[in-house]
């Protein structure tokens, strides 16, 4: 078993066909198995070894895929960074992964510190510039292009990509090959991808998401992927036109940004699929979607912890608001806070075992044991199931608020935001409070070319929601604090408030 095998199998059986298209330049399968070879061959050269952790500081673009493959085929770990990381967080992460070399472009070099890093030998550039280093592309060009995939265990590490670290230090999640290619199989399955399929892939590949379920999977169809370094409106749109997309996988915020630029072009496209993930997505936005475009938004549920999938609301039986049914080995439930099983109807928190579930977070037993308990993943999110054994996803734990000891939770006033048609984006969250114990605040952002006023807001939720949950402080704003996967970052929604609140 190993990862890289995706890419191999996909040379035997087509080739010259296209694998990755990026920025006009096509790649065949045959030829992305031979730039990832050159890298298998270039790392083993300079001493990199089977277990060896190699780290990953790359934006979207070929570079990236070539040396993940090229990091699976020797059976070393390939380490995620986030791009958008700066130099204190990047030698976290260097440090904690313990990895012996980086890959990176001249642009984010100055990020990566140049002492006190333990274990690291080797750095690659790539992107060339004028600034001096080592090139990726050089070691590339002194190695064979032939070099056949080393067989690893199903529990053998693969692959460490660190959580947002939005509380403390980020953990580092580390997926088994094993994980890995069976959470592949599951997406390919679930979503019906096919090789005739065009895959549009702007979302981060340092996340689970974007490497995992959209290029692992995709390449194990026998797929082509529309590699785009980030998401830009008009790129899609050129490429929804030009390139024939037929799949699409975005998060909530892609889609609602969408709905509000109100681009005829993508009528015209040929787009077959979508799909959400990464955070919940609010049903306005499908309802509206679906009578945009007539076709859904197909929803997964997972976390990086799970390789990501672990849920999916199914083509066969699409339910709107679910997240539908575990995929194929995964088992789901929700208990209470003594991990019982709760009944049908009642919130309690997910819990996940299955192939899909991580090995455990990098050099941290104590909270790897906080989270797998008794063979099982606790997630941290609160759901619940309805009769049909449909999954539906409430909010995370930690967002709870507990408003003079009633329980609100975020996602379901910012459900009833959702529909006033001047709203755009939205999050809820909860203050300290001395008497209440917490009270709720709502940032807003509103649809450009709308003057809707905040008592405006006020009283629309009046007319909707019991009062201990009417938001006591709604901010219009022009933007929210995102994460690399569009999902809101609510820890700072939090701490800017406080501070105002102490200033």
């Amino acid at each position: 078993m190993n990862i890289a095998q995706n890419i191999e199998r996909g040379r035997r059986i087509f080739p010259q066909k296209t694998a990755l298209l990026f920025e006009g330049e096509k790649f065949t399968y045959e030829q992305l198995d031979e730039q990832a070879n050159r890298v298998a061959n270039g790392l083993q050269r300079l001493g990199i070894q089977k277990g060896d952790r190699v780290a990953l500081y790359l934006p979207n673009i070929p570079q990236f895929v070539w040396a993940y493959f090229g990091i699976q085929k020797i059976g070393a770990v390939a380490v995620s960074i986030n791009v958008m990381l700066k130099r204190d967080e990047v030698w976290y992460i260097l440090n904690d992964s313990g990895s012996k070399g980086i890959i990176t472009t001249s642009e984010l070099r100055h990020h990566v510190p140049e002492c006190d890093l333990v274990d690291l030998q080797w750095m690659w550039l790539t992107e060339s510039s004028d600034s001096p280093g080592f090139m990726l592309e050089e070691m590339m060009a002194d190695s064979s292009d032939v070099f056949k995939s080393v067989e690893m265990e199903p529990t053998d590490p693969a692959t460490i990509v660190y959580t947002s670290g939005t509380t403390g230090f980020p953990k580092g999640a580390t997926l088994s090959h094993g994980n890995v290619v069976s959470n592949m199989h599951s997406q390919r399955y679930s979503c019906g991808m096919n090789s005739s399929d065009k895959l549009l892939l702007f979302l981060p590949l340092f996340h689970c998401f974007g490497q995992n379920a959209i290029l692992n999977s995709g390449l194990n169809a026998g797929a082509t992927i529309i590699l785009q370094r980030r998401f830009q409106i008009e790129q899609i749109i050129r490429a929804i036109s030009q390139e024939g997309v037929t799949m699409f996988f975005g998060v909530p915020t892609v889609f609602a940004k969408l709905l509000e630029a109100q681009l005829p072009e993508l009528n015209c496209g040929g787009v077959r699929y979508y799909f959400s993930a990464a955070a919940k997505l609010p049903v306005e936005i499908v309802r509206r979607w679906e009578a945009r475009f007539g076709l859904p938004i197909y929803q997964g549920y997972g976390l990086t912890e799970t390789s990501p999938c672990a849920c999916y609301n199914h083509q066969w039986k699409y339910k709107t608001g679910s997240i539908g049914m575990p995929i194929d080995n995964v088992e789901m439930k929700v208990v209470d806070e003594k991990e019982r099983e709760v009944p049908v109807g009642n919130f309690g928190e997910i819990i996940i075992r299955g192939p899909n579930v991580m090995l455990g977070y990098w050099n941290q037993p104590e909270a790897t044991a906080k989270v797998l308990r008794n063979g099982w993943f606790h997630t941290g999110d609160i759901g619940y199931v309805d009769g049909d054994g449909d999954f539906y996803l409430v909010d995370r734990l930690k967002d709870m608020i507990n408003v003079s000891g009633f329980k609100v939770y975020p996602s379901e006033i910012e459900r009833i935001f959702y529909q006033h048609q001047a709203v755009a984006e939205v999050a809820v969250y909860g203050v300290s409070d001395e008497m209440k114990g917490e009270v709720v605040y709502a940032n807003v952002r509103l649809v450009a070319g709308e003057s809707v006023t905040v008592d405006d807001l006020r009283v629309f939720c009046q007319e909707k929601m019991a009062n201990y949950k009417i938001p006591q402080v709604i901010k219009l704003v022009t933007s929210l604090p995102k994460n690399a996967t569009g999902k809101v970052l609510k820890t700072v929604l939090r701490e800017e408030a406080m501070s105002r609140q102490n200033s």
